[in-house]
């Protein structure tokens, strides 16, 4: 990936950077499905007026990106998916039979930053996010949250991070009623005693850390060097659903407010991506990795085969290369090792006649010879188990 003057902050991902990228958004996709939420798709640029009405025209303008139109109107780019969500859920009448509503939405947000404060991967004027919106009754909240919770285990548990969570409360610069503010905080509370409880760890209370719209959640993952970084975060919203009035139906026709859990476990996947290059100095595991298989043949007349190879594995949805070059044997390992990709594969007139292939490691440690299939089946069982 690089970086360039003409749109500061904002990255371009090569081919292999947007591997990576791409699959930290699939893995997330695929944890939706197995957990109930819907993905969804909400524009980029909004009248000023839904920014007014969600307040974040009043507390947050100078983080947007802001213009206005040939027709004299203000508009401003997203800097965020919550509102957006709102209209979504205010579109039709709702039933207490349709909560919990769970919107995920991976729309580009743009924000304002001063080109001070831009810092590589982790602080961008262009990004995405792992976004997700629960709507739900407030005797949902419990378990909505815990579930957020579980779901953000999970996901650190496969990048192999540990966490510390923090109860962000009250700001000094806030929206809504003080006893709404106490009910909202003492539900987290609630939340987080019994999840740490559930899997013996600790919580802290971060005084005034909450967003201007609701306490929150925050969680900051430690990595491989012990260093903590700020992704995953879940937040209860008492105030948007009054702010858009957003309303449903129980079975005895009572009239009531749902309540907004706002959460995201990758963060800004751009600042993700910083964090595990970080972690992981390069070596990706095998199911985050850009560069999964290098195919090695000892001798030219040997390329078809590595070809056929190659190809089988790219059908069955690995990345893989085929090194056909003219430079030597040992030059093609040792550039296999540089590029750290997880596995060559060497194939020999033997290997040809038996269908098989001779497998190292990126260590350069020899597995040995397996066939094609057999190597296939090792592989998705690293996947599988996050390695």
């Amino acid at each position: 990936f690089f970086f360039d003057v003409m749109s500061p902050g904002s990255c371009f991902f090569l081919p292999h950077g947007a591997r990576i990228y791409n699959k930290l958004v699939s893995f997330i996709r695929q944890c939706y499905r197995e957990r109930g939420f819907d993905e969804v798709i909400t524009p980029n640029i909004f009248n000023c007026e839904l920014w007014k009405t969600s307040g974040h025209y009043q507390n947050y303008r100078d983080d947007m990106f802001l213009f206005v139109t040939a027709d004299k109107e203000e508009y401003g780019m997203k800097p965020m998916n919550c509102p957006g969500h709102c209209l979504m859920f205010r579109h039709t009448a709702r039933s207490y039979k349709d909560l919990p509503m769970r919107f995920a939405d991976f729309g580009v947000l743009h924000r304002n930053e001063k080109s001070g404060s831009l810092t590589g991967l982790t602080r961008v004027r262009r990004f995405q996010q792992d976004d997700a919106h629960i709507f739900c009754a407030k005797d949902q909240i419990f378990q909505e949250v815990k579930g957020a919770l579980e779901f953000m285990k999970y996901v650190y548990d496969a990048m192999g991070f540990t966490f510390h969570l923090n109860l962000s409360t009250r700001p000094d610069k806030y929206v809504g009623e003080i006893k709404v503010w106490d009910e909202a905080e003492k539900q987290l509370q609630k939340v987080l005693e019994t999840f740490c409880g559930e899997h013996k760890m600790d919580w802290a209370t971060d005084a005034g850390g909450g967003a201007f719209y609701g306490p929150k959640i925050d969680i900051q993952l430690e990595d491989a060097l012990k260093r903590r970084h700020q992704c995953a975060t879940v937040q209860l919203d008492f105030q948007l659903p009054k702010r858009f009035g957003l309303k449903f139906k129980r079975s005895n026709e009572c009239i009531e407010e749902p309540v907004i859990v706002h959460r995201a476990i990758l963060g800004s996947v751009e600042r993700m991506m910083a964090v595990l290059i970080e972690q992981w100095g390069g070596k990706w595991p095998l199911w985050l990795s850009p560069r999964q298989v290098c195919v090695v043949p000892i001798a030219p007349d040997l390329i078809e085969y590595a070809e056929k190879v190659g190809k089988i594995l790219h059908d069955r949805g690995f990345f893989v290369e085929v090194d056909s070059s003219k430079l030597q044997f040992k030059k093609k390992i040792a550039l296999a090792a540089t590029s750290k990709t997880n596995y060559v594969l060497v194939v020999g007139g033997k290997e040809r006649d038996a269908a098989s292939v001779n497998v190292r490691t990126r260590e350069n440690k020899i597995v040995g010879v397996m066939t094609v299939e057999d190597f296939i089946g090792r592989m998705q069982e690293e996947i599988k188990e996050f390695k």
